[in-house]
């Protein structure tokens, strides 16, 4: 879909522009329109035109340009490289400076002694676990965008991943930040130990604040000892049903495999569409999984699972004979967000993440909602953790659709809460789901959150309009109000929810809400 930007006034002042030239040189301070529009941009629906890029290459640049912004009151949005599905590097309103840090991208150490590694901002996912492996070594998060996403905004938005079951997130290997403060001041948090109890934990504050309240320009990563074996199951369900249990009847056996991957019947039709290769087209679900470890105990679980894979029901159920074999099927799973894109002239890359008790239950839900909004809603993700992906296929240019995506995106989330879940597992909150920010979060958490916003940047200058609600948010803009579902607060715990399950929150659209 071509980019559509609003008309606005620029926020980067002369004084400003002029100041920023100095520092960067032309060369790296862009104002050209061409250059603007490429970075007013992401993976999400919104876009809007930047003031100005800086292309800074070091941390000391980058607290340059925040002492310049500071200053003169300039809002800025820290970008890494555009991946995100939120709009979190978007600016929020015309004008705003864009500093883009893929220019920082030296990987500085890989420590096999320590299991380290130190690497800027813009450090692509994929180049550090090829550094990481050519050492014997392993980095374990693997967003799906990890050949171009960067180490920053993974860091950013605490991106996570199909390996998410068995090793965690992005949070989980953050031992050490580089972060420059609103103000300019630049913090060294956390370091090379891997234990550390030493006051509090700052470099976790940083970790999932989508750039609001300080830029990330580097990091001191846990690396951990590569796996030295690995296999791939494939099985091949008639019912979707029976493929979602699968996760429970497989952790309940002992078995910890490293991914477990869902991808429904939609999923399946457009990747053979996208990238034919004789895939199942009637079957309602395909399980991926992996397993890896000690090659002796990796052929055990291969086995048990692929029993446990016919013991649910699965029709087909295969192991690739080679790493080749197994990594064309790895290839299909990355390539269904691209395929789906082929299918509609837009899409909503959502991000739910249930317990997983609730996973069967949630995904009837998602076909109800489907029907009931008339819009169809693929499913897939990384089922192992409970971190659904639903894709809403629509025409954005489509009033009509544009709000029955909106009325069935609200759907998705209330059916995420009502479950016990919250509103994303990887992508984080952006401008895309502000809005539904107090559904998940209580009164007295998000105030905090506001306080802290307002001591690191006490003048609201990083990536204003991400994360809180403000009523301004671009993806519900001119929409019916009536798509927002009630706003009680919904908590994780039994003593904060029973009051709410009382009178408990209709399906937004749905017959029964109406």
């Amino acid at each position: 879909m071509r980019p559509h930007f609003d008309d606005g006034e620029m926020v980067v002042d002369a004084r400003l522009l002029t100041e920023l030239t100095r520092i960067l040189g032309s060369e790296r301070f862009l104002t050209q329109p061409a250059d603007l529009i490429v970075h007013g941009y992401d993976a999400a629906l919104h876009s809007e035109l930047p003031g100005a890029v800086a292309l800074p290459r070091t941390t000391d640049e980058v607290s340059a340009i925040l002492r310049c912004a500071s200053a003169a009151g300039a809002p800025v949005v820290a970008r890494g490289a555009g991946t995100s599905l939120t709009g979190g590097p978007v600016p929020d309103r015309p004008g705003h400076l864009v500093v883009d840090l893929v220019q920082m991208d030296r990987i500085l150490a890989v420590d096999a002694e320590d299991l380290t590694a130190t690497v800027e901002a813009g450090v692509v996912t994929a180049d550090l676990q090829r550094a990481a492996e050519a050492r014997g070594l392993f980095y374990p998060p693997d967003p799906a965008t990890l050949r171009t996403c960067t180490i920053g905004g993974n860091i950013a938005t605490n991106a996570g991943g199909p390996r998410g079951l068995k090793y965690g997130v992005t949070r989980n290997y953050v031992l050490g930040l580089e972060v420059v403060a609103a103000d300019g001041t630049v913090l060294h948090l956390g370091g090379r130990a891997i234990k550390n109890a030493t006051g509090y934990a700052l470099a976790q504050l940083f970790i999932g604040s989508e750039g609001t309240l300080g830029i990330i320009t580097g990091a001191v990563l846990k690396l951990i000892p590569k796996p030295l074996a690995e296999r791939t199951i494939l099985a091949a369900f008639d019912r979707l049903d029976d493929a979602a249990a699968l996760v429970v009847r497989v952790l309940g056996a002992g078995v910890l495999p490293a991914t477990i991957e869902l991808i429904d019947q939609a999923c399946i039709r457009a990747v053979e569409a996208y990238k034919p290769a004789g895939r199942p087209l009637d079957v309602e679900a395909v399980m991926l999984l992996r397993v890896d470890g000690h090659p002796a105990a990796v052929e055990v679980e291969q086995q048990t699972i692929a029993s446990l894979c016919r013991e649910a029901g699965a029709r087909d159920v295969r192991v690739p004979a080679t790493v080749e074999e197994a990594e064309c099927l790895w290839d299909a799973r990355r390539a269904v967000s691209p395929a789906l894109g082929r299918l509609s002239r837009s899409k909503l890359d959502e991000d739910i993440t249930v317990p997983r008790s609730a996973i069967v239950p949630v995904m009837r839900r998602i076909q109800e909602i489907a029907a009931s909004r008339g819009l169809p809603i693929a499913v897939f993700g990384h089922i192992s953790d409970g971190n659904l992906h639903p894709e809403i296929l629509f025409d954005m240019a489509d009033a009509d659709e544009r709000g029955r995506m909106l009325g069935a995106a609200s759907d998705l989330f209330v059916a995420a809460l009502e479950s016990g879940g919250t509103l994303s597992g990887e992508h984080g909150i952006g401008y895309l789901k502000k809005e539904f920010l107090p559904l998940a979060v209580e009164p007295a958490a998000l105030e905090l959150m506001r306080a802290i916003k307002a001591l690191l940047d006490p003048a609201g200058i990083l990536n204003p309009g991400k994360v809180f609600p403000d009523g301004h948010s671009p993806i519900l803009r001119g929409t019916d109000a009536s798509i927002m579902p009630p706003n009680p607060f919904r908590g994780p715990f039994p003593g904060a929810t029973s009051r709410r399950r009382k009178s408990a929150t209709p399906h937004v659209g749905t017959e029964r809400g109406r």
